[in-house]
C-alpha cells in the first residue's frame, strides 16, 4: 500500500527549511505523496463544529501559521524530483474556479506532472462569511466549479455557462499535462463527499476516519459506483485514519485503501524533523 505524508503548511510545517526538510526526507524514504491542506481563515471561537474531532472543534490555533497550498506545495515541488503533490483539501466553493484551474495547471506543469487537486466544500460558516462567498449551496458550487475548470483544462477556447460561473471563448494556459486533465480528489466523510467522488472525480481523500470506521465509508463508495456506473477500481481510495497501528495496513489494502495517509506536525528543526519523517517511514511503510 502507498504511505503519504499530511504534515506541511501549518505552524513549523509552514517554515521553508521545514518543508525543505520533510519533503526531501519524504522523497528519499519512500512517500507516495506529500498532502497539503488549506483554510483561508480562521477565528478564535467558531460557531461551526468542525467535522473531524469528536468535540467539534479544529486543533489547529487560530493565530498559527496556514500557508495557502498550493504556494506551499509548489515550493515542495521545487526541491523534489518525485514525490507525488495533493491538496487535501483546498476548499474548492471559496475560490474563482478560473483562477483556481490556472494555478493548478502551473503547479502541475512546474511539477512535471506530479499534483492532484484535492478539494472539499468546506465547514466554517465564518470563514465563508469573511470571504463574501455563500455557505449555502456549497456543494452545487462545487460540483459546478469542477465541471468549469476540467472545461477550462481541456478546451482551447473555452466556454461555459452555468448558475455561478460562466465564461465565454477565453484561454486558459497552461494546461495540465496529461492530456488536458488533472487528477481531482474530493474530501469529506459524509455520504455526499463518497457521492461526489464517485461521480465527479478520481479519487476520495477521508480525513481523520476512525479505522473501524473505514470498511463502512468504503462500502458507501462501492455502492454509489454501482449506483452510477463506474468501477470502484477507477478510483484512488486514500484515508488519514484517527487511530489505528501499522498491524491495520492489510485489512485497509483488502477493504480497497490504495494509499494510508499520515498525518502529524513537525519539529521546528529542519534536522529533527528529517529524522521525525524518517522514524515515521520506518513505522508505517517498512514496519519491522
Amino acid at each position: 500500500m502507498r504511505v503519504g505524508l499530511h504534515a506541511l503548511g501549518i505552524g513549523d510545517g509552514a517554515r521553508p527549511e521545514v518543508i525543505r526538510a520533510v519533503a526531501t526526507a519524504a522523497e528519499t524514504h519512500g512517500f507516495a505523496r506529500l498532502w497539503c491542506g488549506e483554510h483561508v481563515v480562521l477565528v478564535d471561537a467558531p460557531a461551526s463544529r468542525y467535522p473531524y474531532s469528536v468535540d467539534g472543534r479544529i486543533a489547529v490555533l487560530a493565530d498559527a501559521d496556514w500557508l495557502d497550498p498550493l504556494l506551499a506545495l509548489t515550493f515542495a515541488a521545487a526541491v523534489t524530483s518525485r514525490i507525488e503533490l495533493a491538496t487535501g483539501v483546498l476548499l474548492l466553493p471559496e475560490h474563482n474556479p478560473i483562477v483556481v484551474a490556472k494555478q493548478a495547471a502551473t503547479l502541475d506543469v512546474l511539477s512535471a506532472g506530479r499534483f492532484s487537486l484535492g478539494v472539499g466544500v468546506g465547514w466554517s460558516a465564518e470563514e465563508f462569511a469573511a470571504l463574501g462567498v455563500p455557505f449555502a449551496r456549497r456543494g452545487q458550487r462545487t460540483e459546478e466549479y469542477l465541471a468549469a475548470m476540467r472545461t477550462l483544462w481541456a478546451e482551447d477556447p473555452a466556454s461555459f455557462t452555468g448558475e455561478f460561473t460562466r465564461f465565454d471563448a477565453i484561454r486558459v494556459n497552461p494546461k495540465p499535462l496529461r492530456g488536458g486533465r488533472l487528477p481531482v480528489v474530493v474530501g469529506g466523510n459524509s455520504d455526499a463527499a463518497l457521492r461526489r467522488a464517485v461521480t465527479l472525480a478520481d479519487g476520495w481523500y477521508g480525513f481523520s476516519v476512525p479505522v473501524a470506521d473505514v470498511p463502512a465509508r468504503i462500502a458507501v463508495l462501492v455502492d454509489e459506483c454501482a449506483r452510477h456506473g463506474r468501477a470502484f477500481d477507477e478510483l484512488t481510495v486514500a484515508v488519514a485514519l484517527s487511530d489505528g497501528t501499522p498491524e491495520h495496513l492489510p485489512a485497509l489494502g483488502a477493504a480497497g485503501v490504495t494509499e494510508l495517509v499520515v498525518v502529524g506536525a513537525p519539529p521546528p528543526a529542519p534536522e529533527a524533523a528529517a529524522t521525525w519523517v524518517a522514524e515515521i517511514a520506518q513505522t508505517w511503510i517498512r514496519p519491522e
